[in-house]
């Protein structure tokens, strides 16, 4: 058994973390002692390093849930993570086209500024909603 302090060590998840996981119950309350501190075992390790791994990997707090409880359940149906898994891919390969449509939005204001002294500047009239000094750069 190990303290708080020693789980977020072992799991690579803060005490903060761990507790606020435990707040919203992505994770079981933890035992505790006598004196009230928590106590964590090693699977509770192995849960906190699943939910930090979820998490790096960008799925919400809702599909991490959903995965732990696939997790769990060892009568579950790999189609059922595979679908979470399958959505969560769209949704990122959505979010990286509108990161590069941004990112190609950008480069082309860049590209139009003459970045001197004149305070025209067609990234501000883009931000400003006046697109058609963009071609005046």
């Amino acid at each position: 058994m190990m303290n708080i302090g020693e789980a977020a060590k072992a799991s690579g998840v803060s005490a903060k973390m761990i507790r606020y996981y435990e707040s919203i119950g992505l994770i079981s309350e933890a035992d505790r002692t006598h004196s009230n501190y928590r106590v964590y075992g090693t699977n509770d390790v192995h849960t906190l390093r699943f939910i930090k791994r979820a998490r790096n990997l960008g799925f919400s707090m809702e599909e991490t849930s959903a995965l732990l409880a696939l997790w769990h359940d060892r009568t579950r149906a790999s189609a059922d993570v595979k679908q979470i898994a399958t959505e969560h891919v769209q949704a990122l390969e959505t979010r990286i086209s509108e990161l590069q449509e941004m990112a190609d939005t950008l480069r082309h204001l860049v590209h139009c500024c003459s970045g001197d002294n004149r305070p025209d500047c067609p990234i501000l009239s883009n931000l400003a909603g006046q697109d058609r000094a963009v071609g005046q750069a």
